[in-house]
């Protein structure tokens, strides 16, 4: 008995096993026993750090003293980073939608697009709507524009609807503020910036392949009416005062821009400039950013129109819930990435993968689909994922670029397939009455080829990076 703990703890084909293992049962425990994700992670966390020897005083510290342990350090060294920059963009999102700004932003662009261009016009929306709101928020905001969209253009609502979701899903995967995106960056040590300019590099084709040609393909072979409930149900609910289109964009561009100032302004300001570089660095910082954002759409689009301090209240506490639940899975995601450095099992993962001659993108890619594919949500797969790949990443010394793009390809990796176990799934199917089979059809495989044509562009540059 001594000897086979000796060789799973110390050897490195009993560490890789003892790594297999615990991923196996993370995913029993979500997907059989039902446990939420977030307790399914601390509990094969701790049985994977007391079956690899960690010290309990490691492991969890003492009565007298937490605050150095592993599990405590876990969960609080990527909360540190990622909890306000999640909340605010989440707050900003709320405002963004509640203020009627994705109607303005979507009636615009079918205007400028044309009723024969209205599929495209639908895509774009996604894509720049997508960026400050979770994807099932888009849906809920924006489906009654392609339920209309589609009924004036006499044609299969899956040709308007699936552009619409491209975009949705594309930016919540690769872009910040979304939970994903911010997460890996966290786990992995990189400026959001590089993860918000190569998001967009990866995203954008993606998007074209996914969102452009293959729904305008799919949407000519399958042809699915309108549902007639939806549009009695959802079809004239209008904003009495919508605000312009110009003040929706400037606010969505805002956080964006300064984050990418902070990034790049050390890079591309003279070496003197101390102030100008302070400057950029404070603004550009995430959270700085994104409340600055924040206290401007509450102002522009909420107090000078007649939202009152209560409602913003209101407002912020509703759009935070759901915040929690993501926040706790992230922090127990952290801690079981956590755990597997600190037991050795990240530098048995990298010296495997070396003598294997796979690619550290590529290994990353094929874990989080294999974590999506079997439990479902894109946020366990992308910080379990993360978790995993850190311990090597670090014995590699990535530069900045090299992590952006292996945060590409976790994110695309957390959108394959999405199934019967995906919220996303069934979200979808109800609020465009899409059959399973044809959501199968449909969804599932727009899901797949975002996934892949984000993953072969993350891939492709990081051959010449």
């Amino acid at each position: 008995m001594t000897g086979f703990i000796d060789w799973l703890q110390h050897s490195t084909a009993g560490l890789l096993t003892l790594a297999a293992l615990s991923i196996a049962v993370l995913l029993l425990s979500i997907i059989k026993l039902k446990l939420e994700p977030f307790i399914a992670l601390i509990v094969v966390g701790l049985l994977t750090a007391l079956a690899a020897g960690v010290p309990v005083g490691t492991l969890v510290g003492s009565a007298q003293k937490a605050s150095d342990s592993l599990l405590e350090k876990g969960f609080g060294g990527i909360l540190g980073h990622i909890a306000a920059i999640i909340g605010l963009g989440t707050l900003l999102g709320a405002i963004l939608e509640k203020s009627g700004g994705a109607r303005v932003l979507t009636a615009t662009l079918l205007r400028a697009f044309g009723e024969k261009r209205a599929p495209l016009a639908m895509g774009v929306a996604g894509l720049i709507f997508g960026i400050p709101v979770f994807f099932d928020i888009g849906i809920f905001v924006l489906a009654p524009l392609v339920y209309v969209a589609a009924k004036q253009g006499g044609k299969s609502i899956i040709l308007y609807c699936m552009p619409l979701l491209a975009g949705l899903s594309v930016t919540h995967a690769f872009l910040p503020p979304h939970p994903g995106p911010v997460a890996a960056a966290g786990l992995l040590g990189v400026d959001l910036g590089w993860v918000i300019l190569m998001g967009a590099i990866c995203g954008l084709p993606a998007w074209f392949i996914g969102g452009v040609l293959y729904s305008s393909w799919i949407g000519k072979k399958i042809v699915l009416p309108v549902p007639e409930e939806m549009l009695v149900e959802n079809g004239d609910d209008e904003h009495e005062n919508p605000p312009s289109l110009g003040l929706v964009a400037f606010i969505i561009a805002v956080p964006l821009v300064l984050i990418l100032v902070g990034t790049f302004g050390s890079i591309w300001l003279p070496k003197d400039s101390t102030t100008l570089s302070g400057i950029a660095a404070f603004i550009g910082t995430p959270a700085v950013a994104l409340t600055i954002a924040v206290l401007l759409a509450s102002w522009l689009l909420g107090t000078r129109r007649g939202m009152t301090g209560k409602q913003l209240s209101e407002l912020s506490a509703t759009a935070l819930r759901p915040v929690a639940m993501i926040l706790l899975v992230v922090g127990a995601g952290a801690f079981f990435g956590a755990v597997l450095s600190a037991t050795g099992i990240g530098k048995a993962v990298a010296g495997s993968l070396d003598s294997a001659g796979l690619p550290v993108i590529l290994a990353a890619y094929v874990i989080s689909c294999g974590m999506r594919i079997a439990q479902g949500s894109a946020t366990v797969a992308i910080v379990t994922t993360s978790g995993i790949i850190a311990p090597t990443v670090t014995e590699l010394g990535y530069s900045q670029v090299q992590l952006a793009l292996l945060v590409v390809a976790i994110a695309a990796g957390s959108i394959i397939a999405s199934h019967v176990n995906d919220g996303g799934f069934w979200i979808v199917s109800r609020y465009f009455g899409i059959s399973v089979a044809d959501t199968l059809k449909t969804w599932t495989v727009l899901e797949t080829v975002l996934s892949v044509a984000g993953f072969a562009v993350a891939a492709l540059i990081m051959a010449f990076v």
